[in-house]
């Protein structure tokens, strides 16, 4: 449940059971939930048993200090906000208890206004600072592939269970070939979920060595391993009310598999080189590209994690498994990056769709991506021919053109001619390569672009 939808979860830190229970009549009339500490280690305890949202801090609590809690507090929680209360204001405490991160100071006595001020001002900034963590994170994937948009039947079915998904906590696992958009439909999912404004965090599983990354997940203390020079929170804290999606689960080692299903059963954890256990409300979206059950008989994969992960499962189909949606994309992909390079979108002539429709797409979605992107970069006409694909691509639509073969004369120097034109960096260029002048070339050019010939 995202923060506009839950309840703010509250921490009261104050020595005196007095201002500790009026903190919590006033903050529970606010629809709070709240829970109190005596001292700095009874509120680290708290946190360690579940995150918080807010916390109000006393700035003397017995012989220890407040100020000296706060950044303790933040190292545990950093997206907790901190308001400071004492009854000892002044301009330098304040001054002080913002240099440390606290995001409010108020002082002793206070009313019930200016709390309820101090819990809204809170929910407006986690709010606030979710939508911009999203909003950074969609920039990031910015992509012409993320959309939902689709007239492939197999398609249909695969973004009809993820809406449905969409409604529950349930963990989700992605299946499909390398490239068929499986990072894309877990951030759609995370968007369609309450969880929609809190963070979507992702996890390259494959990238890092088994310590890093249990680190990267779990986080670590300061002497964890070499290199490890202070306390670091990891992904899991990091997406604390969101998704968290761990991309080719399969390749992570045993040993992190097993942490990982303890988190799953019990949303528990401890940092690398820490005892101290802590909670964190997640929801995991995992995808995969490898056969998972060849894997559990291997005794490469449990059985059990793979139950765990296996609660949803969405299978999402090859570029070639839906031919539908295929120059779909391609179009899409040519004005998505001819936006980018500031010109006109060109067409895709007869040829080129053939040509696309009759290749394999082995690297789906990803390589149509690249594809596009390299023809619209070595192609500066106004029309795609398949010239301005690679050659493993071009030989897809017809049979490769070579001399002494049957083809006519004009027919070799429509092909050398925009080969020449594809490979060369400038019109000048080519038309120096070719032993012709640019104007005479630049006629070549509109004469083949207009199909005559």
């Amino acid at each position: 449940m995202d923060i506009g939808e839950r309840p703010m979860r509250v921490l009261v830190v104050d020595d005196e059971r007095n201002i500790r229970h009026t903190l919590r009549v006033c903050l529970e009339g606010f629809g709070c939930e709240v829970r109190e500490a005596a001292t700095p280690e009874a509120a680290l305890a708290a946190l360690a048993q579940g995150p918080a949202d807010l916390a109000f801090v006393d700035l003397r609590l017995g012989t220890a200090s407040g100020m000296e809690l706060l950044p303790r507090l933040l190292a545990e929680s950093p997206h907790l906000d901190v308001v400071l209360i004492t009854a000892y204001a002044t301009f330098d405490t304040a001054v002080e208890a913002m240099r440390r991160g606290a995001r409010d100071y108020l002082p002793k006595p206070f009313t019930p206004a200016q709390i309820r001020h101090a819990v809204e001002k809170a929910r407006r900034h986690q709010e606030l600072a979710s939508q911009l963590e999203n909003l950074e994170g969609q920039l990031s994937q910015a992509v012409p592939e993320a959309t939902l948009e689709t007239a492939s039947p197999a398609m249909h079915a695969a973004i009809g269970l993820l809406t449905r998904a969409a409604a529950s906590d349930a963990a989700v696992l992605l299946r499909g070939e390398s490239g068929t958009g499986k990072g894309v439909l877990a951030r759609a999912l995370h968007s369609m979920s309450a969880r929609r404004r809190r963070p979507f965090v992702t996890v390259n599983c494959p990238t890092l060595s088994e310590q890093l990354l249990a680190s990267e997940l779990f986080g670590h203390v300061r002497g964890a391993f070499t290199g490890a020079v202070k306390d670091q929170p990891g992904r899991v804290e990091a997406a604390e009310g969101g998704t968290l999606f761990l991309d080719e689960i399969a390749e992570m080692s045993p040993g992190l598999q097993a942490q990982l299903l303890r988190f799953l059963q019990e949303k528990q954890f401890e940092r690398l080189g820490e005892g101290r256990t802590r909670k964190a409300d997640v929801r995991v979206v995992a995808a995969t590209n490898r056969d998972l059950e060849k894997d559990v008989a291997e005794g490469r994969f449990r059985e059990d994690l793979l139950y765990r992960l296996n609660v949803i499962e969405v299978k999402l189909p090859s570029l070639r498994e839906r031919p539908e949606d295929l120059l779909s994309l391609a179009r899409r992909f040519v004005s998505f990056f001819a936006r980018a390079a500031q010109r006109p979108p060109p067409e895709l002539s007869p040829a080129t769709e053939k040509m696309l429709l009759a290749y394999g797409w082995p690297g789906n979605v990803r390589e149509l991506r690249n594809a596009m992107e390299r023809a619209l970069i070595v192609w500066p006409a106004e029309v795609l021919e398949p010239q301005a694909f690679p050659d493993r691509i071009a030989a897809a639509g017809s049979p490769v053109m070579t001399l002494g073969g049957p083809h006519t004369l004009e027919d070799i120097e429509r092909e050398h001619v925009l080969r020449v034109m594809a490979s060369a960096p400038t019109l000048d260029e080519a038309a120096r390569v070719l032993g012709i002048d640019a104007s005479t070339l630049w006629r070549k050019r509109k004469k083949y672009e207009s199909g005559e010939g």
